[in-house]
């Protein structure tokens, strides 16, 4: 790792205040076995053993932050429910500051229910409400970031297209995180790709990036290479990292050659929230003074840890130290 010492610089993520911006839900898991297909329709009998609730969306960004050490912030929008008594609940037991949290009775908490059984996802099951926000809701959420702003070193645009992210509200965010120096990057939606102009760095992963860049087939390496330029010139962005599972990382600059980063992944288990553990990871290393590509490294040290994890989950500054150690030793 370019960096001079890995341990300084995650040392530094626990004087961080980082802020996440972006669609909550919850993340529902139904755990089982099956052992015969249902009379009624050809269809698996899971037999349930245990049921688990974690942080999902722009609250899974937010649980990989605290996790790394840092003070974070999150704002997004949430029912008057059950569901987001229980989401909440999750948050603040990872030391996630949610008092900046939208409640409504306009739409439910999203939740999601994955039933899994023996390691294999079996199906999801959606629970909400897509669409644009009443103009009092987009009111109350801005007026929460603004307080905010001054005060923190990263921001995370989480953006699941769920209606929290919308083209005037990026064009309100990014000229002022710019103007306060703040890094501001995006994990990104088709829906408004060609609206995050000028962010720090965008990270779609592979597909994200072939949909926003109008772009319908891959087929080599030269081809990746066409397709981020394009992006990067549409959107006069910083950097943009695409994720590309098994193969990695591929990031591109201004002016710099193309950079592969190969994945440190030993054994997949499940890339759900990958994305986010590289998208938390990689913002506290920019606000902490690493260069792009010393922050997509660690990014990448980071995801090759969750994806060996069943479920959505998230890193602590002790297994990235050891798998750094372990990488490069």
């Amino acid at each position: 790792m370019s960096f001079s010492s890995p341990r300084t610089l995650i040392d530094r993520f626990g004087r961080l205040k980082a802020l996440v911006i972006g669609d909550l839900m919850l993340d529902h898991y139904i755990w089982g076995a099956v052992s015969r297909i249902s009379p009624e329709a050809p269809v698996p009998v899971v037999e349930v053993s245990r049921e688990t609730e974690m942080a999902g969306g722009a609250g899974n960004v937010a649980v990989n932050m605290a996790s790394l050490g840092a003070q974070v912030f999150v704002v997004g929008l949430l029912g008057q429910d059950a569901a987001s008594d229980r989401l909440l609940s999750k948050l603040e037991q990872a030391a996630i500051h949610t008092k900046h949290v939208v409640r409504t009775v306009e739409r439910p908490t999203i939740l999601k229910t994955r039933i899994i059984a023996h390691h294999q996802q079996v199906v999801r099951v959606d629970r909400e409400i897509k669409g644009e926000l009443s103009n009092d809701i987009r009111r109350q959420l801005w007026e929460q970031i603004e307080r905010l702003l001054p005060h923190v070193q990263a921001i995370v645009l989480s953006d699941y297209a769920k209606g929290v992210v919308t083209a005037a509200f990026i064009r309100k965010l990014i000229p002022k995180a710019r103007r306060l120096k703040i890094p501001i990057l995006v994990d990104p939606k088709v829906e408004n790709f060609r609206f995050y102009r000028q962010v720090t760095c965008i990270t779609p992963n592979l597909q994200e990036a072939m949909q926003g860049g109008g772009v319908h087939s891959i087929k080599s390496e030269a081809d990746i290479e066409r397709l981020g330029r394009q992006i990067m010139r549409r959107l006069h962005v910083d950097s943009l990292l695409i994720t590309r599972g098994e193969k990695g990382m591929t990031l591109f600059e201004k002016n710099k050659p193309t950079w592969h980063v190969p994945t440190r992944a030993r054994e997949v288990f499940d890339v759900t929230g990958a994305g986010d553990t590289v998208i938390g990871t990689l913002a506290l290393a920019l606000a902490a003074g690493a260069p792009i590509r010393t922050a997509a490294e660690l990014a990448n040290e980071a995801a090759g840890i969750v994806v060996g994890k069943l479920g959505t989950a998230s890193v602590t500054t002790q297994e990235l130290l050891k798998a750094i150690r372990n990488n490069h030793d």
